[in-house]
């Protein structure tokens, strides 16, 4: 049987109505009998096509997939790609143009046939920043200099490679080029889809990765178009990029379980986010024995291990911003906790005050952590000499040598990290402070 699916921008369009956004598209179609039938599906769909020229002179584009069971045997493609009049380039902005104003985002999907020409790019880019419209950007072809601005940039691997002459096996050069081109071009957001690598974000702040979480892959058609829709979505929502980012992750990985070109839905997005939550907390705390085999699969995959350690009782900014800082420094954050015993041993018999198990369910809740272990002794230096992280991460209120593992990190050539202390914020100086004020509650009672 046949099915006809909107594809290109039109998918990021669907992808975007999929998960509830009011949504306008603009751009050009032939006048003819495909063209009349994308309409007619975004319609459907419930998206604003007012914006859509139809011409004559150039076919919509049309790409025939030919499958036997779930594998491509053939794809068949139609299509005319060349630059566009400045007529055509004129009459494309003013549709633009009289939609604008109402735009919370806006999203340039870029599949390098013409309709996004280097003027009307940075037309449309000017116009956005006038109005403080976010400005998300798929990219394709060479020269980004016509993206320069933007708020985030998303190529995938292959297509950053090809604008920074890079080899794209080298991630790490990839990245470094990468950041450049960033800072060149005054763009917010370098966002990078690694595929099995996932995703990582290149920005004033530094770096940040992101893990892909596809459980299984059918066919990855489409995967970008909903990872940008994602981001610029939630984005659009005033969800902070970085957890824009995470769900864009739980959304690819649901597309690319799916055959052929689909959208993602609302229902499906938040269904997996119920689900993630509930399993990445209880599939975090894990054994010795699982974080070695763990930590081996990621060694494999070229990712950076972080570990750090701690007792972690009563959970406080100090402690937030450490494992947020942390995590900056690698892909795979450790938490090795004290156990109950370790923490009496450290701190004496009235503590902690929260036990283990709780206290390892809590630090596992947080997003910037991969992995928690308890472990019993009183220091993780038996822990640091079996993981063999590349980076160890302390508080700042330690020197170097005071580290425990220091010395084994520098043997294989790995790095201490001491991140800077928030100040008045120990769980030993808040329950000073609380039984201060409990202790004066008491004597203002008994006046």
């Amino acid at each position: 049987h046949e099915t006809q699916v909107a594809g290109g921008a039109a998918n990021v369009a669907a992808n975007l109505r999929g998960l509830g956004c009011e949504v306008s598209v603009a751009g050009v179609v032939g006048a003819d009998e495909s063209g009349r039938q994308l309409l007619d599906l975004m319609k459907a769909m419930g998206i604003e096509t007012a914006g859509v020229l139809s011409i004559a002179d150039r076919p919509t584009i049309c790409k025939t997939r030919i499958l036997g069971g779930r594998q491509q045997m053939l794809r068949v493609d139609v299509e005319k790609s060349g630059t566009f009049s400045n007529d055509l380039e004129k009459r494309l902005f003013s549709a633009i143009e009289s939609q604008i104003t109402e735009c919370s985002a806006i999203l340039l999907s870029d599949y390098g046939k013409g309709a996004l020409g280097e003027s009307i790019c940075r037309v449309i880019l000017r116009r956005a920043r006038e109005l403080s419209v976010a400005t998300f950007v798929d990219p394709k072809g060479l020269r980004y200099e016509k993206y320069a601005g933007c708020d985030v940039i998303s190529p995938n691997r292959m297509e950053l490679a090809a604008a920074t002459s890079t080899d794209q096996g080298d991630v790490e050069l990839l990245m470094e080029r990468g950041e450049k081109l960033r800072v060149e071009l005054g763009i917010g957001h370098l966002m990078v889809t690694l595929g099995e690598l996932g995703i990582t974000l290149l920005d004033a702040t530094g770096v940040q990765r992101f893990p892909a979480l596809a459980r299984e892959v059918f066919d990855v058609s489409g995967a970008g178009d909903t990872v940008i829709a994602t981001v610029a979505a939630a984005v659009a929502s005033r969800l902070p990029l970085e957890d824009a980012i995470r769900l864009a992750n739980l959304a690819a990985g649901i597309v690319v379980g799916k055959l052929g070109t689909v959208p993602i839905t609302r229902e499906e997005l938040l269904a997996r986010v119920a689900a993630a939550s509930e399993a990445s907390q209880a599939e975090k705390i894990c054994s010795f024995e699982t974080l070695l085999k763990r930590a081996a699969k990621w060694r494999v995959k070229g990712q950076r291990i972080v570990f750090t350690n701690g007792c972690f009782d009563l959970l406080h900014v100090g402690h937030l911003a450490l494992l947020e800082q942390a995590k900056r420094q690698g892909d795979c954050l450790v938490v090795a906790l004290n156990s109950d015993r370790s923490v009496r041993a450290l701190k004496g018999p009235g503590r902690p005050i929260i036990p283990e198990d709780a206290r390892a369910k809590i630090v596992a809740a947080l997003p910037c952590v991969d992995v928690v272990v308890i472990f019993d002794e009183d220091t993780p230096l038996n822990l640091i000499r079996a993981v063999r992280p590349n980076v160890l991460v302390k508080g700042g209120d330690y020197s170097e040598e005071e580290v425990v593992g220091g010395n084994e990190m520098k043997a294989w050539g790995g790095k201490v990290a001491l991140i800077p202390t928030v100040e008045g914020s120990s769980t030993t100086e808040i329950l000073r402070r609380a039984m201060a004020t409990l202790h004066g509650d008491s004597l203002g009672l008994i006046q």
